[in-house]
């Protein structure tokens, strides 16, 4: 007994422990110990134990927390029934504050308790709602339903069928409380059950827009008549007398009208499906009731507006797509249709004494902006008095002043600068005052719109009419004095050095002598560590000013203290200070000293490297610049940058933008005409590693990436030097001729006779033909791949000389017909569309004779073929490919799918207007163009979920020597099914019915591994997608996560199932960690177990925690690959 109170004692003294697991693991222990029968513990002991457990339920680590509810839980489970038995009689008690924390009681037991237990208490619940024995325990009982709901919505879904018709007769009933629960419950109900309030939503809509009005002991058309008649008498007084009229502390009405319209924000933030109903009839009663007179009330109002307002914003992305832009019915069209209301309901209130109604107000219009630009246009004189009015108002607090700042910011960037010149006069006096406010976050904000304003009125991209003059002082001042201070806050400092670099940017001929001493404050500014990243952006504005700002006082100075920023570590400094430096080159190129310029030089071939190929490639922009205006000076250090560009030419990362800086800059270089430096010097270390790379016989010695760039720049330098280009053409030929030339040499050979073939005629090469052909032979997969795009490429270029003989040839020649399809698809891809119109038909029948070939590799270079050709003409090829969807051998109608999938690109088409009709649904539509498929999803979606269920019939047995192999022929297919499901998640989500999708995903948690792998990585992004819906059936998802997860590899399996039974594990624990980021996961019993299961196990909690630091290195979850 001693030694059992001494363990017990030392358990409790660890679970004191700062170490966070200590106290985890001690509890644990203490918890597997006490469920022993031998262990009795004394009075004492047991005060002891309960004393600690209540302090662990309040402890700071989550973890720990939910182990003792869980201790407690268990310790209470087999008291529920009895609890239940106790809590429902207090429902009805006298005293409300029982019933209150009854009910609150029975919310935390919902949580834990037994399937039948709830379902008996819902039973109770609703047998009592149908009694309504008084109106006073009817409005405890809706109470209590809505407080079961709060916690445990997605166990009070399968009830609500029988709950909601009580509920809504409840609502006719005249009780303002009891219609105050209803609506209350209804709110509940819409967060916590989405799917099955479906049904009801219409009807709860309906009670809503009817009680939002509710308003008994008040006349709003009188008002608004006492409005008309009074409006040029004093407004206080008809303030003061309203107030006096109506004041009625017995009226509860509001309280109604804030429920209706806080369940008419949780409708439309929960649906966003409904879209267009709402515009249609909840925008107009929410506009309507904008005139509500409880400040609480409209506040909610607002709230459920700009929640509308958001939820259209997504919508904006599929705009592009012509056929719906112009449409009546698209949100953004309705909501510009109803911007007038709005303003007419708004205006007057921003002249209002209430402080919470103008910033309500203020927030709902900057959201509008912001959702849709330019929509105020017409209104900013019906706005600008309230502006001006909280700007100048001094009874208005800091906060009012910010969020009308802000406001006044995101109109000035959504609008063209024209629609506020005849307001400036009224606008600017309040703005600079803010300017010189106290408060350090009201300055801030009034430079940030003091930024945008200096933009509108001499708006510098167009002509205008407007005179800025009169304002330009005042600005300056108002903005100078912030600069100038030492001792201010450093946002403040940030943007006064932006609004005055913007101010000279727009206004700099106007500050006569001002402008000299302000460039010396720039000058400090740069030299001081906090400030010079701003500054040097500003300064970067400044030169590129089309006024042409005298900036030669400080370039001396400045220049030396610009290049020491190159050595620095902070990259952003380095990129700006690079952008700078190129645009003072080009602006200020006559005030620059040769010496200035090679102190710059001298930072710069450390900067290029393929460590950071952006600096990098802002680098050899800014070399390509310096080449064009100071050659001379370029040829000094020539060699050092030289070295370094012709390394990452030969790294293979290089590409895109680097490449094409790369390009530039040599075109730039061989135009100077400097020996050292001139087109052989130059071509000759280009290919130098490649024509070092050893006997014939040896493989590629560099990347492959390397030999495209490598050939890109050589055929750069021949189109800068065209008298040179004959002789390196021949040199090539001659090279690909030889015998002797290594394969290496061949390839770039190919690619580089393919750049140039591109642009430039070839047929004068007579003999280059039958060297690209007999290439075709060559032992090498390399050589032959270099002259199947090089074929493609010079045919692209003499199109009459060689497409007709590669036609030819694919028909002809059976060995080679891979490769010359292969030309084929880069002369489509490469030929401009009226070129290839004389050959279309003669290439379509060519291919739809290949479409059927039993080689996959074949048939999809010919369904990339038929794609793009199709481009060339849509309205006359992409019917005629339809029409052998239905037509010909599987091979032949996967061929023609294939086809349409490279008819969808990521850019706007004339095809994309026919595609609509004949797509099915795929991946690439969903991924380039969801506009696409967004409309067919309902007849599509069946037939996508269909293809997810594994088919028995489909999987087989192969023997393999005295081992039988399970060969599952349809995973692929599924595998495809899944990859769609995701991208549709991205692209899509307001189109999917979540809860008919998750039923697939749960069946794909328990497939094959490669079906598993994707569904975690579709779980994790539906707990950022829709938190709500996975709460509700976290149960059945967390099932095949604890399996993956508790799986063990058998002892004598290989490596790679271990490795592979690793990385499920690994992608499994990254979904419970999403789940774990969702608000309330931790009410969940089945979660709160598994959680205690992991930090138990010391494999589990490692891999977590791994997780866990991964994801926090990570800036954003795990997406899917779906190249």
């Amino acid at each position: 007994m001693a030694s059992v109170s001494y363990h017990i004692s030392s358990l409790l003294e660890k679970m004191t422990s700062t170490d966070k697991d200590f106290r985890f693991m001690a509890t644990n222990d203490l918890m597997m110990e006490l469920q022993k029968d031998s262990i009795k513990l004394d009075e004492d002991s047991e005060k002891k134990v309960v004393k600690m457990l209540l302090k662990l339920l309040e402890d700071k680590n989550g973890e720990v927390q939910n182990l003792a509810v869980k201790w407690l839980g268990g310790t209470l489970y087999s008291f529920h029934s009895s609890i239940v038995s106790c809590l429902l009689p207090q429902l009805t008690s006298p005293r409300l504050a029982v019933r209150k924390r009854a009910i609150i009681a029975l919310g935390h037991l919902v949580l834990t308790c037994s399937g039948n237990i709830f379902s008996e208490l819902t039973e109770h619940l609703l047998a009592e709602l149908k009694r309504n024995e008084s109106t006073s325990t009817t409005r405890t009982y809706i109470q209590c339903v809505a407080g079961i709901s709060r916690q445990a919505g997605h166990r009070i879904g399968e009830h609500l069928e029988k709950i909601i018709p009580l509920i809504v007769q409840y609502c006719n009933v005249d009780d303002d409380e009891l219609r105050e629960y209803c609506f209350q419950a209804f709110e509940s109900f819409v967060r916590r059950c989405p799917k099955e309030m479906d049904p009801h939503i219409s009807s709860v809509m309906g009670l809503c827009l009817k009680y939002i009005t509710f308003d008994p002991n008040y006349n709003y058309d009188n008002e608004e008549e006492e409005e008309e008649m009074m409006e040029t008498e004093n407004g206080e007084d008809e303030e003061q007398e309203s107030n006096d009229e109506y004041s009625d502390d017995d009226d509860i009405s509001w309280k109604v009208r804030r429920a209706a319209a806080k369940c008419l924000e949780a409708v439309v933030s929960s649906r966003p499906d409904l879209l267009q109903d709402f515009y249609r009839t909840l925008s107009p009663a929410l506009i309507s009731r904008f005139k509500e007179r409880e400040e609480n009330v409209k506040a909610d109002i607002f709230n459920a507006y700009i929640s509308l307002l958001k939820q259209t914003l997504p919508t904006q992305s599929w705009l592009h797509s012509s056929d719906v832009s112009g449409r009546d019915d698209i949100p953004l069209t309705m909501l510009q249709n109803q911007v007038p209301n709005i303003i007419k309901a708004l205006h007057k209130q921003l002249k209002e004494k209430s402080i919470k109604s103008r910033q309500g107000c203020f927030s709902l219009l900057t959201e509008l902006a912001s959702v849709l630009p330019g929509c105020l246009a017409d209104h900013i004189p019906a706005l600008i008095p309230g502006i001006v009015f909280s700007l100048a108002d001094k009874s208005s607090s800091s906060n009012m002043r910010i969020d009308t700042l802000s406001f006044l910011h995101v109109l000035l960037c959504n609008h063209q600068p024209e629609v506020f010149h005849p307001h400036v006069k009224a606008l600017l006096p309040s703005v600079v005052t803010c300017i010189g406010d106290p408060f350090y976050k009201i300055t801030s904000e009034a430079l940030l719109v003091t930024q945008q304003l200096v933009k509108v009125i001499r708006p510098l991209d167009k002509p205008y009419s407007f005179n800025a003059k009169p304002y330009v002082k005042d600005l300056f001042s108002g903005t100078l004095k912030r600069l100038k201070a030492a001792d201010i806050d450093q946002e403040v400092k940030e943007r006064a050095i932006s609004c005055m670099g913007q101010i000279i940017h727009n206004l700099g001929d106007q500050l006569s002598t001002d402008l000299q001493p302000t460039l010396k404050i720039f000058l400090e500014r740069l030299k001081n560590e906090i400030t010079r990243l701003t500054t040097v952006k500003a300064l970067t504005l400044i030169a590129n000013s089309p006024l042409q700002i005298d900036l030669r006082p400080i370039l001396g100075e400045g220049l030396p203290i610009l290049a020491s920023f190159l050595r620095k570590n902070q990259r952003a400094l380095k990129l700006s200070t690079l952008n700078a430096l190129d645009i003072l080159v080009k602006n200020y190129s006559d005030s620059l000293k040769p010496p200035m310029i090679e102190a710059v030089l001298t930072e710069l071939p450390v900067l290029i490297t393929e460590n950071d190929m952006h600096v990098s490639q802002v680098t050899i922009t800014f070399l390509t610049t310096l080449a064009k205006i100071y050659p001379s000076c370029i040829s000094k250090i020539s060699g050092s940058v030289l070295a370094e560009i012709f390394q990452l030419v030969h790294s293979p990362l290089l590409q895109g933008g680097t490449l094409n800086a790369i390009i530039d800059f040599f075109q730039a270089l061989v135009l100077t005409k400097t020996a050292a430096m001139g087109y052989p010097e130059l071509v000759k270390q280009l290919t130098a590693p490649i024509y070092c790379s050893g006997s014939a016989g040896a493989s590629l010695t560099l990347h492959k990436q390397a030999y495209h760039s490598v050939a890109k720049c050589v055929a750069a330098l021949c189109s800068a030097c065209p008298k040179e280009a004959p002789a390196t053409v021949n040199q090539f030929v001659q090279d690909v001729k030889s015998p002797k030339s290594s394969p290496a040499v061949q390839v770039l050979a190919f690619l580089f006779l393919a750049e140039v073939g591109r642009t430039t005629n070839l047929s004068a090469q007579r003999e280059l033909r039958a060297v690209l052909l007999e290439a075709f032979a060559s032992p090498s997969e390399e050589v032959k791949s270099a002259a199947s795009y090089a074929l493609g490429n010079v045919s692209a270029g003499s199109l009459q000389e060689y497409l007709p003989f590669m036609l030819k040839e694919i028909g002809s020649q059976p060995k080679r017909q891979y490769l010359l399809l292969h030309s084929l698809k880069e002369v489509i891809s490469s030929s401009p569309a009226d070129s290839l119109t004389p050959y279309v038909e003669d290439i379509w029948a060519l291919l739809f004779k290949h479409c059927e070939c039993t080689e996959e590799g074949t048939r999809n270079v010919v369904a990339e073929c038929l794609g793009k050709l199709t481009l060339v003409n849509p309205a006359e090829l992409l019917p005629r490919l339809r029409k052998q969807l239905s037509a010909g051998s599987p091979h032949a109608r996967s061929t023609v799918v294939t086809a349409i999938k490279f008819t969808i690109t990521d850019q706007p088409q004339p095809i994309d207007a026919l595609l609509k009709g004949c797509i099915a649904l795929f991946n690439s539509a969903a991924h380039n163009k969801p506009s696409l498929i967004r409309d067919l999803l309902n007849s599509v979606l069946p037939s996508l979920y269909n293809e997810t269920k594994v088919r028995r019939e489909l999987i087989r047995e192969v023997e393999m020597g005295p081992f039988k192999h399970t060969v599952d022929d349809g995973l692929d297919v599924r595998k495809a099914a899944f990859e769609c499901m995701y991208t549709l998640l991205e692209s899509c989500l307001d189109r999917l019915d979540i809860y008919n999708y998750l039923n697939h995903v749960e069946d794909g948690l328990k497939d094959h591994y490669d079906i598993r792998m994707l569904t975690f990585i579709v779980l994790a992004r539906l707990s950022v997608l829709c938190p709500s819906a996975v709460l509700q059936r976290l149960e059945c998802l967390i099932e095949p996560l604890r399996a993956t997860c508790s799986t063990k590899v058998k002892a004598g399996s290989v490596k790679q199932e271990f490795e592979k039974q690793d990385e499920l594990k690994r992608s499994a624990m990254r979904a419970v960690a999403a789940l774990l980021t969702i608000p309330e996961v931790e009410k969940s019993p089945a979660m709160a177990e598994f959680s205690s299961q992991i930090r138990s196990s010391p494999e589990m909690s490692s891999l977590f925690e791994s997780i866990q630091k991964d994801s926090a290195s990570l800036p954003t979850l795990e997406s899917m690959d779906m190249s």
